[in-house]
C-alpha cells in the first residue's frame, strides 16, 4: 500500500486510494471514534451554553493510547510532576479535555465520510479512486492521521525517540505485524500530506 498525497492547485491534497487502502483507512478512522469515546449532545431541554461549559475530567485516562492523546500539559510522560504541576494538569485537562475529544472525533469522521464519497463514486475498472480534499479537509485528515499513528504507536510501544524502522523486521507470524504495517504506511500518508500543506 503505497498511498501518497500530491498537492492541489489552490490549496487542498488528492491521493488515490484502492478498496482494500479505503476499507482499512475507514475501519481505523471508526476505531480512533470508538476510543476516544461518543460526544456528549446536551440532554433534551438542556441550555448548549452549558454544555459548552461543562467541565471535563481532572484525571489523565487510564488507557495507554489515550493517555498519549490526551497527555498532561505539564510535564512529559517520563516527569514525575510535584504538587503544582498536578494540580495545574488537573485545571487545564478539566477546562479542554471535552473540547479535544470533540476535535479528534470530528477529524476522524470527516476521514470516515470522505472516504464514504470515494467509495460510492468508485474507480472505473481496476483504477483507483482518486480523494480530492480542500485546504481545511485536509487538516481534519492530518489530525486524524496524527491521532492514529499516535494510539497504534502506543499499543505497537513504539516511543518518542523510536522512528519504527524496527517494525518493517518483524516476521509474518508476529502478530504485531498487521498493525505494525498499518503504522509504517499512516506515517507515509502523513508525511506526504504535510509536505502537500507546507507553503512553497
Amino acid at each position: 500500500m503505497a498511498g501518497h498525497f500530491e498537492a492541489l492547485p489552490g490549496g487542498g491534497a488528492t491521493a488515490a486510494f484502492d478498496e482494500v487502502e479505503i476499507s482499512i483507512l475507514r475501519s481505523l478512522a471508526v476505531q480512533l471514534m470508538e476510543l476516544v469515546g461518543p460526544g456528549d449532545e446536551p440532554a433534551e431541554g438542556e441550555d448548549p451554553l452549558d454544555a459548552l461549559f461543562a467541565e471535563g475530567p481532572s484525571e489523565p485516562p487510564s488507557d495507554p493510547a489515550l493517555a498519549r492523546l490526551f497527555p498532561d500539559a505539564y510535564g512529559g510522560p517520563d516527569h514525575v510532576p510535584d504538587d503544582d504541576a498536578r494540580t495545574a494538569s488537573a485545571e487545564f485537562r478539566r477546562f479542554t479535555e471535552n473540547d479535544l475529544r470533540t476535535r479528534k472525533r470530528e477529524d476522524a469522521l470527516a476521514v470516515v465520510r470522505s472516504l464514504d464519497a470515494l467509495s460510492a463514486e468508485g474507480g472505473k475498472g481496476s483504477e483507483d479512486a482518486v480523494l480530492r480534499l480542500k485546504p481545511d479537509e485536509s487538516q481534519q485528515w492530518l489530525g486524524a492521521l496524527n491521532d492514529l499513528r499516535l494510539a497504534i504507536g502506543t499499543r505497537l510501544d513504539v516511543s518518542d525517540e523510536d522512528d519504527g524502522s524496527e517494525l518493517l523486521g518483524l516476521p509474518d507470524e508476529d502478530p504485531r505485524k498487521p498493525m505494525a504495517m498499518a503504522y509504517l504506511w499512516l506515517g507515509g500518508l502523513q508525511e506526504s500530506l504535510i509536505e502537500t500543506l507546507m507553503p512553497e
